[in-house]
Order: structure tokens, then sequence, then C-alpha cells
């Protein structure tokens, strides 16, 4: 799964418009008993072109719904969608993007090459470009010597690894990905994740909703977390996670760090001869020195950095502390 992809789609589109563009999207599902439910209150969303974007917010956030109505699998009840530059509703727009749902579900009777033939007619390809692209997305996908297996002998991770193939049919330019990791284990996760950074260095774009913090974080450029059908918070990973004015150092010695340096340090963290902590940006030129001093190696020296866990609850635990008190408006079972 790390061989680099290069992109090759001959619709012309503005360079200039962002791969993704959402804004004020909106789906409401009318009047339920004990009020309106809308599954997506007011969401928009700029993916940049070549970017790996994280899309993440709690159960019932909107995600799902929100991937859809870019898609046009389910109706929007208002808001604006591109695809490079293109109304989202053309299906000239559509053909360059590959869409892995949550629950990828194929005909069981089918083998695998066979499943890929059918979604590869449905995308418009011919003949002999899927036959062309299938043997070569099966191996990146690790189904190698898979191609004859009836699906109903796939385990959920095949399935899921079978999902990803068909998304890549056609070369498209954008990948929408919904849980991709959902159902593999993790030598299975750990080679979507160098899947995902392949396609990103041949090109494409990534939409990436998941569960898994720890994915988005180490891949991710940009993140949107939406909460209750709409977006709590959005931008660059760094921005979201870096702690202003503080540095984060990681050093190697034996014995106790020296009285000046411990007093100014705090999240002190030890193993063997390795010692991490953080500390305020004015004492780092001090505390620098004086570890030198006391014969220590500085082994790195970078911004201190919440964990995504960490900011991600933090933020859902504010909202919850601000929101408004509106029995009228009740949000939506969607993922």
């Amino acid at each position: 799964m790390s061989d680099t992809v290069t992109l090759n789609n001959p619709v012309a589109a503005s360079t200039d418009a962002p791969a993704l563009l959402i804004e004020h999207a909106r789906k409401d599902y009318g009047r339920a008993a004990g009020g309106r439910r809308d599954a997506v209150a007011d969401v928009s969303l700029n993916v940049s072109r070549g970017a790996i974007h994280g899309l993440l917010g709690p159960n019932g956030a909107g995600k799902t719904t929100t991937l859809k109505m870019l898609l046009g699998l389910v109706k929007p009840s208002g808001g604006r969608f591109e695809i490079l530059g293109l109304d989202a509703r053309k299906p000239g727009a559509r053909a360059r993007v590959g869409f892995l749902p949550e629950q990828p579900y194929f005909p069981q009777q089918l083998t695998a090459s066979e499943a890929m033939a059918l979604y590869g007619r449905l995308a418009g390809l011919s003949r002999s470009e899927i036959a062309e692209q299938t043997g070569d997305l099966l191996e990146r996908v690790g189904l190698e010597g898979r191609q004859k297996t009836i699906l109903a002998k796939f385990s959920r991770g095949m399935l899921q690894r079978l999902g990803l193939a068909q998304a890549l049919l056609g070369q498209p330019e954008v990948l929408v990905l919904d849980e991709p990791a959902s159902g593999l284990d993790p030598i299975g996760q750990r080679d979507v994740r160098n899947l995902m950074v392949s396609l990103k260095e041949g090109g494409a774009t990534i939409l990436l909703s998941s569960h898994q913090l720890s994915e988005v974080e180490t891949i991710s450029d940009e993140v949107t977390i939406l909460h209750q059908g709409r977006v709590a918070a959005r931008g660059h990973i760094d921005d979201l996670l870096n702690v202003s004015g503080q540095t984060s150092l990681r050093v190697l010695g034996v014995g106790d760090l020296p009285a000046e340096v411990a007093a100014v340090v705090c999240d002190i963290a030890i193993s063997g001869a390795t010692t991490v902590f953080s500390l305020p940006d004015e004492h780092v030129r001090r505390v620098i020195e004086q570890l030198y001093d006391g014969g220590w190696k500085i082994v790195s020296l970078q911004p201190k950095r919440a964990s995504l866990e960490d900011y991600f609850a933090a933020l859902l635990v504010a909202a919850e502390k601000n929101k408004p008190n509106d029995t009228a408006s009740k949000g939506g079972s969607d993922e």
C-alpha cells in the first residue's frame, strides 16, 4: 500500500478553487415528535487541494449526512456544494470523486474482480480500463491473489480493503473516505494510513471522516470538528493543537534534572535515560544552557502540542456548557 499514486483525470475545472467547498449546508428532516430534527444545522467546509482534511465529531454530529449531501446521496435542505470548482450536482464533478462509505456493501456472490468490474462500469470506465486497474488496485490495498475469491468468504476487514480499491477506480482527484480503517486490525490500519499518505503525495485530496483521532492527528493537514450539526472548530492541525507560549523538550541524561530546571518545568515524563517536559517559552534559552552545563543532551525542541483526544474532549465539554437551552430543535441520529 505504499506506492505513490499519480492522478490523471482529463475533466477541466477551476484551478483556483478549493478541492471541496461546502457553505451553510443544512439537512432538516422535518417535524418529528418533540420538535424539528436537524441532522445538519449549518456546516461550512473548505478543503485545500492536495491536503488530507479530517472531519471529526461525536455520533450524531452530522458528519455522514454532510458527506452524503456533498456526493448527492442525500438531498440537502440548503447550502452550496462544489467539487474542484464545479457544482457538485453536475455529473462531471462527481466523476472526479472516489467514495468509501462507512459500511461498504457488495453483492456476496461476486468475486473481487467481478465487483471491481461492476463498480468500474458504474463509474463509466471501459472494460480495458477496469482490467488494467483492477489487479494493481487490489494489490495496493492488500488483496493480492484474491481476485477470484467470492466476497461471501471475505472478512469485514477484507471487504473494507475492497471498498478502498473501488474508491480508487478511475484515479479520482478527490477521495471522500468515511471511516476507512473500520474493521481493520492494527496492520490494516497502518496500511490505510500509508495508502492515504501515498495518495496525497501523488496529488490527491482526501476528506477523511474518522473516529480514530490518533489516525487523524498523524496524517491530517487540516481538521473540521462538528458538534450537533454545526462547526465547533476548524483549522490547520498545528494551529489547533499547539499550546501557545509553551515549548516541549526531550533530553537524555542520568539522574535528576538540575534544580534550576526542575523549578520551571512541568509535565515531566521519564523513560530510562529519556526525559520529556514542557516549560514557558521565556525560560527555554536558560534551561538549555543549564542542561548543557549539567551534561544533558538535547534530543528535540518543539512547540508544546496537546493531543487531539484532549483537544476534542475539551471542545465538546465547552460546547455542552455553552449550548443554548432550546427544546424546539433536536439533533438527529446521523453519524
